[in-house]
């Protein structure tokens, strides 16, 4: 079975557009840094030579990545999904049993997530918890802290 990245289109744009600075720019810094390495002279005893091939190694591991990623991405049309319960891409208004304060999140995919935008992944605690619940759900969240529960207050997608 295909382990797929769903993603919105700007999501999918981010991450190709990344690609491709880091096999440009990216690529060209790291063959900069080794050739004014190897000008420094003898290679076995160089520890800028050692750092900057180290360094080129990294960045083509997260080319690799994100060219494995982009392979697997699946573009998720908003306009096609359905609010009747909580999927990805689905902007979800929660409110804290406990604290009775409500705030709203949209799920989306690891790559995408980003807690200062409010956006939370959907294999994360809450987002896992959130998954196929409906408006008036009580969704019963474990989490480091204890068990939460947030009720289902709206559902939308956008």
């Amino acid at each position: 079975m295909a382990n797929y990245t769903y993603l919105t289109q700007s999501g999918y744009d981010k991450l190709r557009n990344e690609l491709e600075e880091l096999k440009t720019a990216g690529r060209a810094e790291a063959a900069r840094a080794i050739a004014e390495a190897r000008s420094q002279g003898d290679l076995s005893e160089n520890a800028e030579y050692d750092a900057a091939k180290d360094a080129q190694g990294m960045l083509e591991m997260k080319i690799s990545e994100l060219e494995t990623v982009l392979s697997n991405a699946r573009v998720l049309d908003e306009s096609q999904l359905d609010d009747s319960k909580v999927a990805i891409l689905s902007n979800v208004t929660i409110k804290n049993l406990k604290t009775g304060k409500e705030l709203t999140y949209k799920l989306v995919s690891e790559t995408e997530a980003d807690t200062k935008q409010m956006k939370i992944s959907v294999s994360s605690p809450i987002g896992a918890g959130l998954l196929g619940k409906e408006r008036g759900d009580v969704a019963k969240i474990s989490t480091p802290g204890g068990v939460l529960e947030f009720k289902i207050v709206e559902i939308s997608i956008g």
